[in-house]
């Protein structure tokens, strides 16, 4: 498909889409003016097609420095009276709050939509956190999507909600929904033309103190409102048309409650199976839509609940139940039929329906059994950095230097982060001791500084510096904190598919923009070492590192070349093998441990696909085996 048919399909009209397409989708249906982000799996492809979109869409967009200043950007369009999106991960929610809970107290004018996508299994992420708690922490309506023709349209209905009652409203995907494709068929598209020269709708922000700015003496009657538009919104959820029934059977003994991908799995099972149980669907979760679920329960003797991650619907269930003095036996997390973690699957549906029902589930193919066998038949891989990649020639060098000042692997402290460097916790680097989140590793070099009289070596990547890594920098300085920090700057947010950052001079929609010097903010925060150092020249960066590690204040070192994986980025030629000048040390294989370079029946090989031409292996072997290709 053509990303433009996003912009210009006709309503009625249907195509194939992504979760995160269709959620595109929606945001162009609804008429949004402006929307932010930071990049985040498993959100990141909304980000990608928004930032090819946003001009033919009338779109303003942003990969902000981080999901705080996304959600402040998202927050004050709103309140200007313009339709605004913010999108981000689980975790990046975690960034925002402190702003988002206030949001909700404040409200907004315009639309308001906040889509996070959580992460179940944990694919690409540090926790699987469950952003249904939020909703209901900062007491804000909640949609569940299960299929993207729902993610369009919660998307788009999520904005109506939102301006009719004032506040922000969460959509909440999993790594499922995001990633799933399926037939989605458009509706009609709201105008958001603009009246002046700008691609995007200008709006007018009116005065308001007591409703805008949360002084005590203000906050209490923000709070007494807030709670009057949830009762009145847990109206709408009751009668909403995402939370529906689905009947497989006469008999009301056996019922189910479900929501998101796990909905999914449970109806297949319950469907293919011919079980004598009635789904529930919840797809707007949040007001929990008590009357409707008190409604299905009656006359039941006993219900499942189906859900990813937290027991969250399972608690309002057992509520229901006790504030109505409803006699049903519930089955979930809290009773150990279900996992208390990770995603589900069919299997995992079936086997905790089975505990119950003890049912013979029909033959059909056992999918997990036919992918462990294939799963058995392949040759594991653990991820591994790329071939040229600028972050090994880093590991490798500060292990160098840490050898050459005659100090032992537990001598330093590695402060690691979140990003393609992360892989730096695999040997033969073993350089990721401690992580925390976005950004920690500045902090981490902070504490452990003051806390060990261990070296402390921390790791940060370009767009993670901006992102969170300047402030604890400040907090380095001023507090005279004495470890390394190394910005690994590959000019570009590279683990999330290739997004800019203020480090580059384009924008979020392929304009020029102003690059944000990292070595300028390093010596405004008032760092005394800084150095710019190219990581491929390894006589450099071992120096560098032992000048650092000398020191006792925090020094930054700013390893400076592009990711292998920009497009357009011309490659060297592929290095040659020189067999004849290999004395078989193997250390460009077990110490350098390029994906490039192997060996295969006792012999070093070069794979030239791979093979960028970085030379660093040449710079390992001291024995000419290695040579630069022509």
């Amino acid at each position: 498909m053509n990303l433009k048919e996003l912009v210009t399909g006709e309503s009625g009209e249907k195509q194939f889409l992504l979760g995160n397409e269709a959620a595109v989708r929606g945001v162009i249906e609804a008429g949004v003016s402006i929307a932010s982000t930071y990049p985040g799996t498993p959100s990141s492809e909304i980000g990608n097609v928004l930032s090819v979109l946003a001009k033919d869409a009338n779109i303003y967009f942003e990969f902000s420095t981080n999901e705080k200043v996304a959600m402040e950007v998202a927050a004050t369009a709103a309140a200007s009276g313009l339709r605004s999106f913010t999108f981000m991960k689980h975790v990046g929610m975690n960034v925002a709050a402190d702003s988002f809970m206030t949001t909700a107290y404040s409200g907004v004018t315009g639309g308001m939509v906040i889509l996070v996508a959580d992460d179940p299994s944990l694919f690409s992420s540090q926790n699987e956190q469950d952003t249904r708690n939020y909703a209901r922490i900062a007491n804000v309506p909640i949609l569940e999507p299960s299929n993207c023709q729902e993610v369009k349209d919660m998307v788009k209905y999520a904005f109506d909600l939102s301006e009719q009652f004032g506040l922000p409203v969460i959509v909440r995907t999993t790594t499922r929904v995001s990633h799933m494709r399926g037939v989605v068929e458009f509706g009609d598209v709201n105008d958001n033309s603009s009246n002046s020269d700008n691609h995007w709708k200008r709006g007018h922000f009116k005065k308001d103190p007591s409703k805008y700015v949360p002084v005590p003496a203000f906050a209490g009657d923000m709070h007494v409102r807030l709670w009057d538009k949830i009762k009145k919104i847990e109206g709408l959820s009751n009668k909403s048309e995402f939370n529906s029934e689905i009947n497989f059977s006469d008999e009301k003994v056996y019922g189910l409650i479900a929501s998101s991908s796990a909905y999914n799995y449970a109806h297949d099972i319950v469907k293919f199976n011919d079980l004598n149980v009635n789904i529930l669907k919840l797809g707007f979760s949040y007001p929990f839509p008590q009357d409707k679920v008190v409604e299905f329960l009656e006359d039941l003797d006993e219900v499942f609940v189906v859900e990813e991650v937290d027991p969250i619907i399972e608690r309002d269930v057992l509520a229901a139940i006790g504030a109505k003095n409803l006699d049903v036996i519930v089955h979930g997390k809290l009773d150990g039929t279900f996992p208390l973690y990770h995603e589900f699957n069919s299997d995992i549906v079936a086997q905790g329906l089975d505990e119950v029902l003890n049912f013979d589930e029909k033959e059909t193919v056992n999918y997990s059994s036919s992918l462990e066998d294939l799963q058995g038949n392949i040759p594991s891989r653990a991820p591994v950095l790329c071939a040229g990649c600028p972050h090994r020639a880093m590991y490798y060098g500060i292990n160098l230097a840490i050898e050459e000042l005659g100090l032992k692997p537990a001598d330093v402290i590695f402060a690691s982060d979140i990003g393609c460097y992360t892989l730096g916790i695999n040997p033969p680097y073993n350089a990721a001791d401690y992580l925390l989140s976005m950004g920690s590793s500045v902090g981490d070099g902070c504490g452990f500084s003051v806390s060990t009289d261990q070296k402390v070596a921390s790791f940060i990547g370009d767009s993670t510096f901006f992102h969170s890594g300047v402030s604890p920098l400040i907090n380095a300085v001023h507090n005279k904190h004495n470890f390394v920090l190394t910005v690994l700057d590959n000019r570009i947010t590279a683990m999330t598919g290739g997004q800019p950052n203020p480090g580059i001079p384009v924008d979020g929609m392929g304009d020029e923009a102003p690059e944000v010097s990292i070595r300028k903010l390093a010596l405004a925060c008032g760092c005394d070492y800084v150095r710019v150092i190219n990581p491929f020249n390894l006589e450099q960066v071992v120096k560098t590192y032992n000048e650092a590690f000398e020191r006792n204040d925090t020094a930054v070192i700013i390893s400076k070349a592009p990711c292998t994986l920009i497009k357009g980025l011309t490659k060297k030629p592929p290095v040659n093998f020189v067999e004849g000048n290999c004395n078989y040390c193997d250390k460009c294989v077990s110490e350098l441990a390029c994906p490039a370079i192997s060996k295969v029946d006792g012999k070093i090989t070069i794979d030239k696909a791979q093979c960028d031409g970085c030379n660093v292996c040449i710079q390992v072997c001291k024995y000419g085996a290695l040579e630069a290709g022509r």
